[in-house]
């Protein structure tokens, strides 16, 4: 895989520089309420940037529907974009028209362009082989170099992902690159002790990285709505607490691996519990009980787990030498139910190892809840693509920058 100071060294001035970034931020009412994944694209651009080239910045945002909708606009993105660059940031309304050539034909070098969202376009997620290729190659009319650096989106096989690298000179930039090199520690030359903290609502979709994990990890840490299969699968009551019962067979075929490998799978001894789901939107305190995790009363929710889980999940992170968390392990939203999220970040951060938050909902919550970024060892960009490297899997973007 080349990399960008390779690029680099080979000379960008004047080029127009196609640069697959991850601009997918969460938006509320049109404003960014997290601006980490732009944040985290900065030092490939910068760097372009000082190098004098045509700088064309594309991504996805949300999930329309192949067509333009107002809602998904990559237009608040651009404006933050310009605002971290502290440089005028020229936008496209559309993805490969008049007005994305006009775009990219008005730049001089060391200035940057962002094309609208590629989703807009349905020939960017098209299962169809053909319809990908015919956008790629209007996707390749706008550039002379390809730079992937979307690492949330590097395991879709999506047509500026996969297929547009094969059509230009292509290298990973230095998001990639760090995020690979991250996630080649999890996985090769580990340190132990080993801890992984999974959390997050459905079990289903942590199965496969839980199956790869049990043959490399020394604890796996259990929290969030998942967390009540498996206290279910233990046959304890959950109540009215998220369950996938149809997973229940799988879970306890785990639960016995991890016993016979000699994997240590913890899971919450209490949990606080409420009859209500809070109210995300006002934040209007909650009304709650802390019990213990296999006395769950039959017509309460648990909702995060209780303080003497805390002490426990933080007592098996602080002495890890390699730490992976993916996933709240409450309803970290709501002030009331972030506690046990709150413990495993402190916990983290107390840890003398290398530590890694995977990316999504864990990392919007370490941002949310106030911590300083730059006291972990590393926050992932992409939640579904770490969990997919985990598990071992071939990841399309990838693939593709390594051709």
């Amino acid at each position: 895989m080349k990399t960008i100071d390779e690029l680099l060294a080979e000379g960008v001035a004047g080029k127009r520089v196609f640069v697959r970034a991850d601009l997918n931020v969460p938006l509320a009412e049109g404003r960014i309420t997290d601006d980490g994944r732009i944040r985290a694209v900065l030092p490939t651009l910068k760097a372009l940037v000082a190098a004098n080239a045509k700088v064309v910045v594309a991504s996805h945002l949300g999930r329309p529907k192949g067509a333009p909708d107002p809602e998904f606009s990559l237009l608040p993105a651009a404006e933050r974009l310009g605002e971290l660059l502290g440089a005028p940031v020229a936008f496209a309304q559309d993805t490969v028209g008049a007005a994305a050539h006009d775009a990219v034909n008005g730049l001089q070098p060391g200035q940057v362009a962002v094309i609208e969202n590629l989703r807009f376009n349905a020939g960017e997620t098209a299962k169809d082989d053909a319809e990908r290729a015919a956008f790629a190659d209007q996707l390749a009319a706008l550039a002379d170099v390809y730079v992937g650096d979307g690492f949330g989106a590097v395991h879709r096989k999506h047509a500026s992902v996969f297929d547009l690298p094969a059509r230009l000179p292509h290298y990973a930039g230095y998001l990639i690159a760090t995020e690979v090199g991250v996630l080649k520690k999890l996985t090769e030359d580990v340190k132990r002790p080993y801890t992984v903290v999974l959390g997050g609502a459905k079990v289903s979709d942590k199965l496969a990285v839980i199956d790869q994990l049990l043959g490399k990890a020394d604890r796996l840490l259990i929290g969030g709505g998942m967390a009540y299969t498996f206290l279910k699968a233990k046959g304890h009551e959950v109540g009215i607490s998220l369950l996938q019962e149809d997973q229940i067979p799988v879970v306890q075929e785990y639960m016995k691996r991890a016993e016979e490998t000699g994997v240590e799978l913890v899971l919450p001894v209490d949990v606080l519990v409420s009859k209500d789901f809070p109210d995300l939107k006002t934040k209007a305190p909650a009304t709650f009980q802390t019990v213990d995790a296999d006395k769950i009363p039959a017509d309460q929710e648990g909702l995060d787990i209780g303080p003497k889980s805390r002490e426990l999940f933080a007592s098996k992170i602080t002495d890890a030498e390699t730490v992976f968390w993916n996933g709240p392990v409450g309803v970290a939203e709501h002030p009331d139910y972030a506690g046990g999220t709150t413990a495993v970040a402190q916990a983290l951060l107390d840890s003398k190892g290398f530590t890694v938050v995977g990316g999504g909902d864990s990392a919007a919550a370490v941002r949310n809840l106030g911590f300083d970024e730059s006291k972990f060892g590393h926050i992932s960009t992409g939640g579904g693509a770490s969990l997919e490297y985990l598990e071992g899997k071939t990841l399309p973007g990838l693939a593709a920058l390594e051709d």
